[in-house]
């Protein structure tokens, strides 16, 4: 935790589900893989070492060909789902 963020690492394989973050922006950067990021007006693919910032209220879902690491950036307690929830809706964990 970084004052009142969380920084989040997850790995991602396959597309995820579209969501919106109504009440904050999400920062992604993309430690290892390929990822694309899909809006819908266009989508911005991301290589090892480059970063994208989601504004609020845009929806978005995530797409990786490949095992792709990345790290979040987010105020605590945003759910990964946004306002879609759902069966992909987890919590984050904290690693010791």
């Amino acid at each position: 935790m970084l004052n009142d963020y969380e920084v989040k690492l997850a790995k991602l394989k396959g597309g995820f589900v579209w969501h919106t973050h109504e009440a904050t922006d999400e920062l992604i950067l993309v430690i290892s893989g390929r990822l694309t990021i899909q809006l819908r007006d266009g989508d911005v693919v991301l290589d090892p070492g480059e970063l994208f910032v989601v504004p609020r209220g845009l929806e978005h879902r995530t797409l990786a060909d490949e095992e792709t690491a990345i790290l979040l950036l987010e105020p605590a307690g945003t759910l990964n789902t946004g306002d879609e929830g759902g069966p992909m809706t987890k919590a984050a964990e904290i690693l010791s």
